[in-house]
């Protein structure tokens, strides 16, 4: 059960950042799949810094981060 939310949460982080982060263009399944991979980078970037989040906002929060900086270093590439 617990990954299946984790998968929700990405699936919410990934919608939540490719509207936060509109230059990017990547369409809503690329986004919803980044919000996936995102939700582990943010928990390891939130890791490395030594915050905890608890509860389910907090852990939306922190994967819409990671979905951000992840669509940012994808955008980097892009526009290579």
């Amino acid at each position: 059960m617990g990954i299946l939310i984790s998968i929700i949460i990405g699936i919410i982080a990934g919608f939540l950042a490719g509207k936060i982060f509109r230059g990017a263009g990547f369409g809503l399944i690329v986004n919803l799949i980044v919000g996936v991979v995102g939700s582990v980078i943010g928990g390891w970037v939130f890791g490395l810094l030594g915050l905890a989040i608890n509860g389910i906002l907090g852990t939306i929060i922190m994967s819409t981060i990671g979905a951000l900086l992840l669509l940012w270093i994808i955008s980097l590439f892009r526009n290579v």
